[in-house]
């Protein structure tokens, strides 16, 4: 390949020729710029994606490194046959050498990002990772990757538009050709050139038009990302972006590859600005729909974005669903353990009917005069021994249980009160209130009786 002659008068840069070698390795590897801007596009690329996968969507980098693998493979075999395809009746492929010269460019945007998006789903399935996640952390990659790739272009002295002269060129709109006014600090010398051979001539830098376009969209694609609120956003934004760009970008292009030819007497439709066309509305289109009909149909649930930002957005989803479950599973322990703190021991459980029979037979033996001398202090006899005191008793509805004072303290440090098993309820604190129990001395024994009849009469 010949060497080529550029200038930017309007940027005061003067005539430049560049080589489209960059360097040769043993004297006959030849190493072109276009492969050199290619491959580092490439590059720069996969650190981007495993950078972006890995904070934004939670993707694992080794998933990336196997995604990225197979994903440049197939969208280098995409570019090349998309270009070969279209390009069958204008070039002759004599041999399968022909076929695979990249070196002497022939790349297909459109073929390459078909392959690509091939390549993800692909490996995604295998992975079992969500395919919209990696498209989202992918396109923002590939739009920075043909920015670079464009500037292979120029050093092949390609991608080029139409001529300008006298301030103005051609421009076609599909099937409509117009006349447009350029400005001269647009205008780029090049040499050769299809218009005047080794002459230099003006003519449209489209190559420029396009990188700038995608470094924007690169841009752009990096801040919606900080809102995006459902996965395939990203790439529904990326088809939108550069598909509008594209379409445009396109009818000043000399280069276009054409399908229907002969069509109304002219050089038939431009297939790249029929495509960025397509793009531009499925993609608008989609992005409109998706946001408003998500909610409520349950068929766009695959588009629900997970918590980005942090962590895997399957794990944040489902641990919600976990931490709600554990303290239904605890709390019936809860309530089974909580009788058995407050239940009382059997050693400290009355017999249930026992002392009250006994109550009732002892009662006609004392006479209701002597019932105040039971209030009276207890007697200074040392000898005499004091009946034990029959411990106060509440009827539940489980029986006949005994207050006492450790039973008492736990009901107050718990604060609940166990009437059946299982069923727990507060205790409302009660008012205090004395109780006058009554003494039954111990009936004494005849004995007794007639040698001291006084002291007992007195007691």
């Amino acid at each position: 390949m010949e060497k080529v002659t550029v200038s930017f008068p309007g940027l005061g840069i003067g005539e430049t020729t560049l080589n489209p070698v960059a360097f040769t390795l043993f004297g006959k590897i030849e190493v072109r710029w276009y492969g050199i801007f290619i491959t580092l596009g490439m590059m720069l690329a996969l650190v981007y994606v495993l950078w972006r996968a890995k904070k934004s969507e939670g993707v694992k980098p080794d998933d990336v490194i196997d995604i990225g693998l197979v994903t440049i493979i197939l969208s280098i075999i995409g570019a090349r046959l998309y270009y070969v395809l279209t390009t069958l009746g204008e070039y002759r492929y004599d041999s399968f050498l022909d076929v695979i010269a990249l070196w002497n460019g022939g790349l297909g945007v459109y073929g390459g990002v078909l392959g690509g998006a091939l390549g993800i789903f692909i490996v995604c399935r295998v992975k079992k990772i969500k395919s919209l996640r990696l498209y989202d952390a992918a396109v923002p990659a590939v739009m920075f990757a043909q920015m670079l790739g464009r500037w292979g272009n120029f050093f092949n002295g390609e991608a080029y538009g139409y001529q300008i002269v006298n301030g103005g060129s051609r421009y076609f709109f599909f099937l409509k050709e117009f006349s447009i006014p350029v400005p001269s600090w647009l205008r780029m010398g090049l040499s050769p050139n299809e218009f005047t051979g080794n002459t230099l001539a003006y003519v449209h830098p489209t190559f420029l038009y396009e990188s700038l376009w995608n470094l924007i969209g690169f841009l752009l694609l990096n801040l919606f990302y900080r809102k995006k609120k459902f996965n395939g956003q990203i790439l529904l934004s990326y088809l939108a972006w550069y598909g509008f760009g594209r379409m445009f970008i396109e009818g000043l292009r000399t280069d276009s590859l054409y399908i229907c030819k002969g069509i109304f007497g002219t050089d038939g439709i431009r297939i790249s600005q029929l495509v960025g066309l397509l793009c531009f509305l499925i993609g608008a289109a989609l992005l409109i729909f998706i946001p408003v009909y998500r909610k409520k149909h349950p068929c766009f649930a695959a588009y629900e974005k997970p918590v980005l930002e942090t962590g895997t957005p399957a794990e944040t989803v489902e641990e919600p669903a976990e931490t709600t479950a554990q303290p239904e599973e605890a709390q019936p322990a809860a309530t089974e353990t909580t009788p058995e703190v407050e239940t009382i021991p059997e050693a400290e459980l009355s017999v249930e009917a026992a002392p009250e029979p006994e109550k009732t037979e002892q009662a006609p033996e004392v006479a209701p005069e002597e019932a105040p001398a039971a209030e009276a202090p207890a007697p200074a006899e040392p000898e005499q021994p004091k009946p034990p005191r029959k411990p106060a008793t509440k009827k539940t509805s489980t029986g006949t249980t005994t207050k006492t004072k450790k039973a008492t303290t736990v009901k107050k440090a718990t604060g609940t009160a166990t009437r059946s098993k299982g069923d727990v309820f507060p205790v409302t604190p009660k008012k205090k209130r004395t109780t006058t129990i009554k003494i039954q001395p111990k009936a004494a024994t005849k004995s007794e009786k007639n040698e001291e009849p006084e002291e007992h009469a007195n007691h």
